[in-house]
């Protein structure tokens, strides 16, 4: 019995010391705290379109949710084939070459947009398999691990809409305010998510809900549903995880601090976004004051697709404050204004004016059906091999401006 006693001490003094080493980033005050006990300012980008496909990432206007991307390829092609274009999509766009790349220009830190559909039985992106996106995650947190590159998981798109236009790939409305049930399946993946990998030190946090609540609709009655929907998805995710940041984003795209009382949570962080306003002060003082108000730390989660010269203006504000940020976005078909862009194959003129035909009757589409449906084929596989890393180029301008480098590719 004695034998059997010290065994067990043994084997919990083992865990709790294993438990003990490992070094999460937190919080303390104003401040992110690295695994290294010292200020950790984060300084990345995003991940965009990788697992939330958005219609000006493919340079289509209206069709500009992967609903309506996926309805506008499928008519093109067929259904099976844009299974097929969605899960080369995801292999090709994100790889390890990229995480490496963005290692080495010196950036600290990623933010990854996704879809709740991944984990979920609803079909989205070829697949309705609810483990999927633990694959894909699991996947780029593994090279991100490897690299020492730190990862941000942001619900981009929550049940029910919570903003209620194109980026929640939703029905136009921020329904899950006013549904319980889309309330309570948010909280459920994120419990879901927060358990597998709450022992994950990479991951630094979770970003609960991307841009709730936008401007079109009736704020004074739905701002006030925003923090008590964060405190059950924070209690949910307390309920497994202890260890990992939560970050909450402000009403009307992430801008609006207003809405909130005091942090309710000891290791959160509150992330605003800014995009196309003057680079100075004025623009963020709001959040500087939140901050000195209640002690708590703040970040920029979104911003950028701007000029050189703005980027970094912005970035040298934020820093100056103590902010730190991710511009979005990562890879853009056609664009200067991002780290790096890829070049629109041949043919895909004629992928985009379909997307812009008249389609809301089966009379209509057939009037704007394709004469030559390989050539649309071979269009869509030139734009899935043109966002391979290697078929990439780097926007020299835009990563300095970031205050990082060019790494040799």
């Amino acid at each position: 019995m004695k034998k059997l006693s010290i065994l067990l001490l043994i084997i919990c003094t083992a865990v709790f010391a294993s438990q003990a080493q490992k070094k999460f980033i937190t919080v303390k005050g104003k401040e992110i705290i690295g695994p290294d006990n010292k200020p950790f300012l984060i300084r990345g980008t995003n991940l965009g379109n990788w697992l939330v496909p958005e219609g000006y990432m493919f340079k289509f206007k209206s069709v500009n949710s992967h609903r309506l991307i996926n309805e506008a390829i499928s008519e093109l092609i067929g259904p099976e084939e844009a299974n097929v274009f969605w899960h080369k999509f995801q292999d090709n766009y994100i790889t390890e070459a990229d995480i490496h790349f963005l290692k080495e220009s010196g950036m600290n830190s990623i933010r990854i947009p996704f879809n709740y559909r991944l984990f979920t039985n609803e079909s989205y992106m070829g697949e309705n398999n609810p483990n999927r996106g633990f694959e894909l995650l699991d996947r780029v947190i593994g090279w991100c691990k490897k690299e020492n590159l730190y990862v941000l998981l942001d619900m981009h798109c929550a049940p029910g809409g919570q903003t209620g236009d194109n980026i929640d790939d939703g029905v136009g409305y921020p329904f899950l305010f006013e549904s319980a049930a889309s309330r309570k399946l948010t909280a459920d993946i994120w419990r879901r998510i927060a358990d597998h990998y709450k022992n994950e030190t990479i991951v630094m946090g979770y970003d609960l809900l991307n841009e709730p609540i936008a401007h079109y609709f009736d704020v004074k009655k739905l701002n006030p549903y925003l923090e008590p929907v964060y405190k059950q998805i924070t209690a949910a995710v307390r309920s497994v995880d202890k260890n990992h940041i939560v970050f909450i984003g402000g009403a009307q795209w992430d801008s609006n601090f207003n809405v909130f009382g005091a942090p309710f949570d000891s290791k959160s962080v509150y992330t605003f976004h800014k995009y196309w306003t003057e680079p100075v002060q004025k623009v963020i003082q709001d959040y500087v004051d939140f901050r000195d108000k209640y002690n708590v730390p703040i970040y920029v989660g979104e911003t950028g697709e701007n000029t050189d010269e703005w980027v970094k203006d912005f970035r040298i504000l934020c820093e100056k404050n103590n902010i730190g940020w991710h511009y979005w976005p990562y890879k853009k078909l056609d664009n200067t204004r991002g780290i790096v862009t890829f070049k629109e194959p041949e043919g895909y003129d004629s992928v985009i004016a379909y997307t812009e035909k008249p389609r809301a009757s089966f009379e209509e589409i057939r009037k704007a059906a394709p004469a030559d449906r390989e050539m649309i084929k071979r269009a869509l596989d030139g734009f899935l091999e043109n966002c391979k890393f290697a078929n990439c180029t780097p926007n020299k301008g835009y990563i300095e401006a970031l205050g990082l480098k060019v790494p040799a590719k």
